[in-house]
């Protein structure tokens, strides 16, 4: 992934529009990135995350729109990349608020994504041709060509260093975390659980199964009983060994035991079932004696029974007769009973209507009771004329209660003006001396403000003042001993330099060669060469020497120039400071800070002073205008008042003359229309009941005549002699029952064959039912006995059957589960060395992690060794944790001068940093590789310089130019001046009050 350009228009701190080229910023390969803190160094990289993934590096609600920017400006980020050879750019605008195109408001501003790819046409001329505009679509289409996830982007292009110090730190567990969302290897962890969960699966199965082999056992001892033995013992829980092949020996054997139990009670229920058949034949004997014994008794005993009811059925004879008689008499006397009951119940409807009547109309005739309730009704008639009036009394006491608050509210509004206005004068004159005074107290803060900036820029001079002069005398030591030590170097070269050349022959004498030519004399023969004393130096000896004089020498001018930097630094902070403590000087700011701060709070009353006075004339006029509208109101309403009870009294004194003691008209008509309802019914109830007395007087004649003529003495004796259908039915019955009853008996008493069995003995049915009971009995038990004992058999038998599925069942059960179990220990590094095979306690997950990390580790050390100039190397560890704990992402640090391993948070701030720096180098190489090895033409290290010294810096930086070379384009983000010194391609985010600007640098900082 290469950037060209990026685009960024009201995003984050940036108002405008402002564009990056990277092309031109990534000229040298390397490029820094600097500016004040909060002014939006971050905010780039955010961009370019957005731009490829729709989505911001972490914040996923992470306010995009700038707030400085105007509001008819669309929050927009464009990029220009090259992405796996493809030349990509990418327009997004996030969901944010517009102004409305029509009218005023906001509107919601829906979210776009415009891809476009640059293509050439046949003439070899390239354009920017659209791809597509779904959100979904671009970003699967740059997923799948960067290979790699917004986490796994943000991690390899973006290195923090304070996240990977902390991963050089932390312990198996957080490293397991990162490394794990990296490489996505939760899927391990799936299968971890995976096979735990089979593990338990298969485990919950086996016991199952072994309950149930042992709940088949029980069952198999109960279906037994306590009289089947066994030579075998029965299984139990407690051996888990018996509940396979011996359980089923121990039912095998009850089996057998069961069946010859069987045979015995078969053979005893055949001989019982020959004695019941015998008993059974002579009960049937005597009970058909005893029947036809019993037969014959009762029919004597009914006949008997039937002989003495013979005068009853006599008299139930002459009652029908004589029913039979009257029945010609019905219709009359029907007629004759309703009669009375119509007189009966007109006398009564009479009685109750007189009782709801006034005094005076109790005891009138029915014509006069009528003529009473007409002469009601009319005045019912006058009285319903008068109900508008009363209607319009109660309106007008309505709107009497209406005037009369409005009156109320008017006074009340009236003097609430008055009493506000006599008081505002005190109120006016207050306020305006409390603006006064803040007036005064602003005039005094601005004066105090200023004191007070000039005497923070005093302090500031002062503390560099102070600093620079402590800085001097370290310096100054310093100087002292780096001159000291150049002059001891500048004395030992010399030395050096003198001895070799005293020994200068002797050196010439170890080139020669017999044969060959001296050098300095030219002779071939060499009798007698010099010989080097012991210690004497070589050419190589000197230059060494030089070499470190040299070095002494710069280190001398560089503490020499940097003495002089703060000599001058110092008289420039003492003529800016002059020379009062600095004490004194916080001192006199600390007592400014205080008056400033009291003067501040008594000007902040100005502006509540002054709205005070706005708000006291608002309310002037208010109240000035109630007081004149609440007059003229209250005048008017007394006015409308007094017509308005003139009319009430004259209506009230009318319609109290035509309600009388009602309360009001319609009560009164209500009352007048019940006592002519009352009267009309009276009326009514009179003239029924003399009608009915009437008719009752012809009836009784009639009926009176008529009964004369059949033969009755007297009327009453008809109606007593007249039966119902019904009754007269049940009488004839009664009659002709006892008569055919009386003809059955005697017909049985007959019977010879009942005869000759009256004449034998009684039979003894009880002997003979007890006898073929017991025989009942035993036929029973034997039977019982047998049936259950071949159940019994069946029984042990299905359930020894099913015995025998369920330990299959539970063999192969209990192979899976120690197969299962030893993967899901295996898997979760819980299993022992000497069971699994294993060395250490390593999860699934955390051993593929662990070859995660050893790459990373190899990666990270070609730039260690370089940064640490070949001191240092990381090394991946897997040994066991302590107290057994499981083990496999364990990081050291290999110290090359001691020659042994240290834990990591031994290092230094400055070797944390490029350990780290190495680490996420690293990190970012495996990562690529595993998403798929597309190049990875941009990084961005972000911090961390600081804790570095310059030799330090200076091999941190050729690891750096080392990716330059292998054509990356690193970017650093860092607040070093060194740095700022040495890059020349740099990138200034100023920040200001209208918001955040760019600026590309092409020269290294003085």
């Amino acid at each position: 992934m290469r950037l060209h350009h990026l685009t960024l228009q009201a995003f984050g701190p940036f108002a405008g529009t402002h564009t990056v080229d990277f092309d031109a910023l990534s000229a040298d390969g390397l490029f820094l990135l600097h500016g004040d803190t909060g002014a939006g160094k971050s905010t780039l990289f955010t961009a370019i995350c957005f731009a490829l993934y729709g989505e911001p590096p972490v914040d996923r609600d992470l306010m995009l729109r700038s707030h400085h920017a105007p509001a008819d400006l669309l929050t927009q980020v464009t990029l220009d990349v090259t992405i796996s050879g493809h030349r990509l750019r990418i327009d997004r605008v996030p969901q944010q608020m517009r102004p409305k195109k029509n009218g005023t408001g906001e509107t919601p501003q829906k979210a776009e994504t415009r891809l476009s790819r640059w293509t050439t046409d046949s003439a070899g001329k390239g354009h920017w041709e659209p791809s597509s505009k779904s959100h979904q679509e671009t970003g699967k289409e740059i997923k799948d060509l960067l290979g790699m996830s917004r986490t796994q982007f943000c991690q390899v292009v973006l290195l923090p260093q304070n996240e990977f110090t902390k991963f050089l730190y932390a312990d198996a567990g957080k490293r397991r975390e990162l490394l794990g969302k990296l490489f996505h290897t939760d899927r391990y962890a799936f299968i971890e659980r995976w096979l735990s969960d089979h593990s338990r699966t298969i485990q919950k199965n086996r016991d199952a199964a072994r309950d149930e082999v042992l709940h088949l056992a029980a069952r198999i001892h109960q279906a037994a009983g306590p009289d089947l033995k066994s030579q075998y013992d029965a299984p139990s829980a407690d051996a888990a060994h018996d509940v396979t092949d011996p359980a089923l020996a121990w039912a095998g054997d009850l089996i057998q035991a069961s069946q010859a139990d069987a045979l015995t009670a078969q053979a005893d229920a055949e001989k019982a079932k020959k004695n019941q058949l015998a008993q059974q034949k002579l009960e049937a004997a005597a009970r058909d004696l005893h029947r036809q014994q019993t037969t014959y008794a009762t029919a004597r005993e009914q006949l008997d029974w039937l002989d003495e009811q013979t005068p009853h059925q006599e008299a139930l004879t002459r009652r029908r007769d004589q029913a039979r008689r009257a029945q010609q008499l019905a219709p009359l006397l029907h007629a004759l009973s309703t009669a009375r009951a119509d007189h009966s119940r007109a006398q009564s409807s009479e009685r109750d209507a007189r009782t709801r009547l006034l005094a005076e109309h109790a005891e009138l005739e029915a014509a006069d009771l009528a003529t009473a309730g007409q002469r009601i009704r009319d005045d019912i008639a006058v009285l319903n004329a008068l109900l508008p009036e009363e209607a319009g009394l109660h309106q007008l006491t309505t709107e009497l209660k209406r005037i009369d608050a409005e009156r109320q509210d008017f006074a009340l509004q009236q003097s609430t003006a008055r009493d506000w206005l006599e008081q505002e004068t005190a109120q006016r004159t207050a306020l305006e001396i409390r603006r006064e005074a803040a007036r005064e107290a602003e005039e005094e803060s601005r004066r105090q403000q200023t004191q007070l900036e000039n005497l923070s820029g005093r302090m500031a001079a002062a503390e560099r003042r102070d600093a620079h002069r402590a800085q001097i005398t370290a310096t100054e030591q310093r100087l002292a001993a780096a001159e000291e030590e150049a002059e001891k170097a500048a004395q030992a070269h010399i030395g050096i330099r003198r001895r070799r050349t005293e020994g200068m022959a002797a050196e010439l004498a170890t080139g020669l060669t017999d044969g060959a030519p001296c050098p300095v004399c030219g002779s071939c023969s060499h009798p007698n060469p010099a010989q080097a004393p012991d210690g004497h130096p070589t050419r190589e000896d000197e230059q060494a020497a030089e070499k470190a004089h040299q070095r002494l020498q710069q280190k001398r001018d560089k503490i020499a120039a940097e003495l002089h930097k703060l000599r001058e630094d110092a008289a420039a902070a003492t003529g800016e400071a002059g020379d009062t403590p600095l004490a004194s000087l916080k001192a006199d700011h600390e007592t400014l800070t205080k008056q400033l701060a009291d003067s501040l709070k008594r000007a902040a009353d100005r502006r509540s002073a002054e709205e005070g006075l706005l708000a006291l004339d608002r309310e002037h006029t208010a109240m000035t205008q109630q007081d004149s509208s609440a007059t003229a109101g209250l005048s008017d309403r007394n006015a409308h008042y007094d017509n308005l009870s003139q009319h009430h009294a004259e209506l009230t004194a009318k319609l109290d003359a035509a309600r009388g003691t009602a309360p009001t008209l319609a009560a009164r008509i209500d009352d007048l229309t019940r006592t002519a309802d009352h009267l009309e019914q009276a009326a009514e109830a009179s003239r029924t009941a003399n009608t009915a007395t009437q008719t009752l007087h012809t009836r009784t004649s009639e009926a009176t005549d008529a009964a004369t003529a059949q033969g009755f003495g007297t009327l009453t004796q008809a109606e007593q002699a007249l039966l119902s259908e019904q009754d007269l039915t049940g009488i004839e019955e009664e009659i002709n029952t006892w008569r055919e009853a009386r003809a059955s008996h005697q017909a049985v008493l007959d019977d010879p064959a009942l005869q000759q069995a009256a004449a034998q003995p009684a039979a003894d049915i009880e002997t003979a039912a007890a006898r073929r009971a017991a025989a009942d009995d035993q036929h029973a038990q034997a039977v019982t006995a047998s049936s259950t004992a071949q159940t019994r058999t069946t029984t042990l038998t299905d359930l020894t059957t099913a015995l025998a599925e369920v330990v299959d069942r539970l063999k192969a059960l209990e192979q899976a589960h120690h197969t299962a179990r030893h993967l899901a220990d295996l898997a979760s590094g819980t299993a022992s060395g000497t069971a699994s095979g294993t060395r250490v306690r390593m999860q699934l997950e955390a051993y593929v992690l662990a070859a995660r990390l050893e790459q990373v580790v190899a990666a990270a050390n070609t730039r260690l060794h370089l940064m640490s100039e070949g001191r240092y190397a990381l090394r991946h560890s897997d040994h066991q944790a302590a107290h057994g704990a499981r083990s496999g992402l364990g990081l050291e640090v290999t110290d090359a001068w001691t020659g042994h391993p240290r834990k990591t948070d031994t290092l230094s701030g400055g070797e944390s940093f490029f350990a780290s720096l190495s680490l996420a180098l690293g990190l970012a190489d495996v990562v690529t590789h595993e998403a798929g090895g597309n190049p990875l033409d941009t990084l961005f290290i972000d911090e961390g310089f600081g804790t570095l010294d310059d030799d330090t810096l200076h091999n941190v930086l050729d690891v750096l130019d080392s990716l330059r070379a292998h054509d990356r384009t690193v970017g650093v983000i860092s607040h070093i001046p060194e740095l700022r010194r040495r890059i020349t391609q740099r990138l200034h985010v100023r920040k200001g009050p209208t918001g955040s600007t760019l600026a590309h640098l092409t020269e290294a900082a003085e």
